[in-house]
C-alpha cells in the first residue's frame, strides 16, 4: 500500500500534478474537437449565402434555446448528487434513468410549444410554409438527440473514461467536417447539406454515448420516484432562471430577426455569433473537469480555489476582449468578405462573450457546490429584465450594434447575480439534502485521504 504524502511539497504535487495531466488531455483532445466543430460553422459562414446562412443561424440558434429547455437544469444535478460515490453504480444508473424519464415528460410539453413559437418568430421574414415546416422537423430531433447525447455522455464524465468521451466528440467533429469538405470540393455544398450533416453528428453522438454508458454502468437502470423528487428538488430553484435563460442565450438573434431591417442583419449576427463559439472551448471544460473538480473539492480548500479560478479567467478574458476590440481585422478575417464591415460589432461580441463565460463558469460552481437559492431565482429575472427594458427603452433593437450592446448589459446582469449567489453560499452554505437510502456514509476523513480521493 502506498503511503500518503507526508510533506507540504508532495501535498501540493499529488494535489495538482493529476489535475494538469487532466486538463492537458483535455487541450488536446477535446481541442481537436471543438476545432473541427468551429471549422465547421466558419465554413458555413463563408460557403452559404447570407440568406441561407440566416436561416442556418436561426436554426441553430433557437436550438441552443430548446435544448436548454428540455435539460431543466436535471443533467447539472448528477454531479452534486452523486458527489465522490463514481463506484456506486446502481446509484448513478438510477440517476440517469430518473433524468431520462423527467426529459422525456418535460420534451411532450415543450417540443409543440417550441415549434409554434419558432413558427411565430419566423412569421415576419416570409420564408415560405415548406421551409418553415422543414426547419422546425430539423429543430425538434436535433433538441432531442442533443439531450439524449448530453445525458449519457455524463455518465462518461462520472466514470472518468474521458478517452471515450473526447474520441467520440473527435469522430464526430472531424467526419463531419470532412464530408463538408468533399462536398466544398464537388461544390455541392448548400444549407440543406449543412444542415444535414449537422444532425448525423448530433444522432452519431446520442448513439455512441448511449452504448459506452450501458457498458460503463452493466445495470439495469431503473428509475426512482426518491430519485426524481432529488433531482427535481435541486433542480428547481434553478428552473425559472433556465426558462428565462433559455430564451437569454439567443436574445441576440432573436431580437435582430424580429427587429432587424433586413435577412443580413441576421446572418451578420450568427455570424459573429460563430466567433464567439470559440468559447465553447472552454465552456465544454465546465461539465467535464470544472463541475466534478469543485463538487468533490474538501470545503477547506473551496474558496481560496474558486478566487483563484476566478482572478485567472477574469484576466486572460479581458486580455481577449482588448484583442478582438483593438485588432478586429483578425477575426473578420474568419467570417470573409460577406462581413468585413462589423469592426466594432466584433469587439462587442467577444466582450460580451467574456462576461458570459465568466458569469457561467460561477454558476456552474454554485451548482456543484448546491449553492442554489430561491430567493436567486426570484431576482435575477426582474433585475435582468430591468436592465434590459432600460436599453430597449434606450436604443434603436434595428441595427446589429445596439443589439450587441444590449447583449453586454445582460450579461454583465447575469455575473452580478451569479458572484451574489456564490457570496450567499459561502456565508450561509449549501442547500441541505436528505440522504438517499443507497448512498454511502462515512465518517468525515483526514485532509490527506480528502486529498488522495481527488487522484484519479
Amino acid at each position: 500500500m502506498i503511503a500518503p504524502p507526508t510533506t507540504d511539497l508532495q501535498r501540493i504535487k499529488a494535489f495538482f500534478i493529476p489535475k494538469f495531466h487532466q486538463i492537458a488531455h483535455f487541450l488536446m483532445k477535446q481541442g481537436i474537437a471543438v476545432a473541427g466543430n468551429l471549422l465547421y460553422g466558419l465554413l458555413c459562414v463563408r460557403l452559404l449565402p447570407v440568406s441561407d446562412y440566416a436561416k442556418f443561424a436561426v436554426l441553430y440558434g433557437f436550438m441552443g434555446s430548446l435544448t436548454v429547455l428540455l435539460d431543466m437544469g436535471s443533467s447539472s444535478t448528477l454531479a452534486p448528487l452523486v458527489g465522490a460515490q463514481i463506484d456506486n453504480l446502481p446509484l448513478i444508473a438510477g440517476y440517469i434513468a430518473s433524468v431520462r424519464r423527467i426529459v422525456q415528460k418535460v420534451y411532450l410539453v415543450a417540443a409543440p410549444i417550441a415549434g409554434l413559437l419558432f413558427a411565430l418568430l419566423l412569421a415576419k421574414r416570409h420564408w415560405g410554409f415548406w421551409v418553415v415546416a422543414q426547419v422546425i422537423a430539423v429543430l425538434l430531433v436535433t433538441a432531442w438527440f442533443a439531450r439524449v447525447s448530453s445525458s449519457y455522455g455524463s455518465v462518461l464524465i462520472l466514470r472518468r473514461d474521458r478517452a471515450r468521451y473526447y474520441r467520440t466528440q473527435i469522430i464526430g467533429s472531424l467526419g463531419s467536417l470532412s464530408l463538408l469538405l468533399i462536398l466544398w470540393a464537388v461544390h455541392g455544398v448548400n444549407i440543406y447539406a449543412a444542415i444535414l450533416l449537422n444532425l448525423a453528428q448530433t444522432i452519431y453522438l446520442a448513439t455512441a454515448y448511449h452504448h459506452r454508458a450501458r457498458q460503463l454502468l452493466g445495470v439495469k437502470a431503473e428509475h426512482s420516484p426518491l430519485m426524481e423528487k432529488r433531482i427535481i428538488r435541486l433542480a428547481t430553484p434553478n428552473i425559472p432562471s433556465v426558462l428565462f435563460y433559455a430564451v437569454q442565450g439567443q436574445v441576440t438573434l432573436m431580437l435582430i430577426t424580429l427587429f432587424g431591417q433586413n435577412t443580413a442583419s441576421i446572418a451578420n449576427v450568427g455570424a459573429l455569433s460563430r466567433l464567439s463559439q470559440m468559447f465553447l472551448f472552454l465552456n465544454q471544460m465546465n461539465p467535464i473537469l470544472i463541475e466534478p473538480f469543485f463538487a468533490r473539492l474538501p470545503p477547506a480548500r473551496l474558496k481560496r480555489t474558486f478566487l483563484l479560478s476566478v482572478a485567472i479567467i477574469a484576466i486572460c478574458g479581458s486580455g481577449f476582449a482588448a484583442l478582438a476590440l483593438l485588432f478586429p481585422e483578425a477575426f473578420l478575417w474568419l467570417l470573409g468578405p460577406h462581413y468585413s464591415q462589423l469592426r466594432i460589432e466584433v469587439g462587442l461580441m467577444i466582450l460580451a462573450s467574456v462576461i458570459y463565460y465568466i458569469g457561467g463558469f460561477i454558476w456552474v460552481v454554485n451548482a456543484s457546490r448546491r449553492f442554489v437559492f430561491w430567493w436567486n431565482t426570484f431576482g435575477i429575472i426582474p433585475f435582468t429584465v430591468l436592465v434590459q427594458g432600460f436599453f430597449i427603452w434606450k436604443l434603436d433593437l434595428s441595427t446589429v450594434r445596439n443589439v450587441l450592446i444590449l447583449n453586454i448589459a445582460t450579461a454583465s446582469a447575469s455575473l452580478v447575480m451569479a458572484v451574489s449567489c456564490t457570496v450567499y453560499g459561502f456565508v450561509y452554505g449549501p442547500q441541505k439534502m436528505e440522504p438517499h437510502p443507497s448512498e454511502e456514509t462515512s465518517e468525515p476523513s483526514e485532509p490527506l485521504e480528502e486529498v488522495a480521493n481527488l487522484i484519479p
